[in-house]
């Protein structure tokens, strides 16, 4: 006959052996899904940092203008999920300062909101902004235009 002690030794035994198993597996799906996820913040960085490569080799080439090229540079930059965290404005100051100077002004048909005057004013302070940081602007995007993510 077993006693009552070695049959509750036994039955805790197998609690805490089917518990220990559970736990390996829950451990197993959550590693899983970690780098499952860090595949995709991969994946997504790369699709960004292409991205980030052409609008910049753009700007470089004279395809797309300094402001729409800020707009989008600063927004892409600022997506990136990097391992250590990066202030892309202390490397890209002309890019960010243009950025900033304009992403209040109206786009697309918000800008029919607008007299033609106002439009026009409005060009006129872009354009201004765009050629005082003209040099600068040239120098950061030839450098964004060959951007690597940095490895770990």
């Amino acid at each position: 006959m077993i006693s009552p002690w070695l049959l509750a030794a036994l039955v805790g035994g197998l609690i805490i052996v089917g518990l220990a198993v559970y736990a390996g597996k829950l451990l197993a799906r959550l590693k899983l899904q970690n780098q499952q996820q860090q595949q995709a913040i991969v994946k997504r960085n790369l699709r960004i940092l292409e991205s980030i490569n052409t609008i910049a080799l753009a700007m470089s080439q004279e395809q797309c203008n300094f402001s729409e090229g800020a707009i989008r540079l600063t927004n892409l930059l600022n997506a990136l999920q990097l391992a250590q965290p990066k202030d892309f404005a202390i490397d890209y100051p002309g890019v960010y300062d243009l950025y900033d100077k304009v992403k209040d002004m109206p786009t697309h048909d918000a800008r029919k909101q607008y007299k033609r005057n106002e439009i026009m004013r409005m060009d006129l302070q872009r354009a201004g902004f765009e050629q005082e940081l003209d040099a600068q602007i040239k120098t950061e995007v030839t450098r964004l235009a060959s951007l690597e993510l940095p490895t770990r």
